[in-house]
Parts: C-alpha cells; structure tokens; sequence
C-alpha cells in the first residue's frame, strides 16, 4: 500500500484507498484477496504481494494495459 500511495502523490492519474479486507468481506470476495497487500488496478485485475518498487511498477502498467487491449 506504501507504494500506491506514493504513486498516488506523484499522479494525478493515480488514485489510492486503502480498506481493512476483514471489516470489508464483500469487497474481499469481489477482488478475490488471497494475501495482503493486493491493489487492484481499474476495479479489475492486480497485483498481489509486496514487491520492489520497479516490479511493482511494472506490474501495475502491465495490469492497465492489459485492460485497454
């Protein structure tokens, strides 16, 4: 979430919330959160786990335009 955040300072296109998945269950099911943290890119797809900064990076971009093919 550290990293979302961030990148959220730097983006105007970036936007980040964090929730806590046991006081949210319908949320945790609708994005299918199997470890913590997950950020999901779009209200779809994402990335799960904590990674370094360039991973993550490139995580998310690929997630996005995965989304826009």
């Amino acid at each position: 979430m550290l990293l979302a955040n961030a990148f959220a300072m730097e983006s105007d296109l970036v936007r980040a919330d964090a929730i806590e998945a046991t006081e949210f269950p319908h949320l945790t099911q609708r994005h299918r959160v199997m470890g913590v943290p997950k950020t999901v890119v779009n209200g779809t797809g994402g990335v799960e786990g904590a990674m370094p900064e360039a991973y993550f990076l490139e995580a998310v971009l690929s997630a996005a335009s995965a989304q826009m093919s």
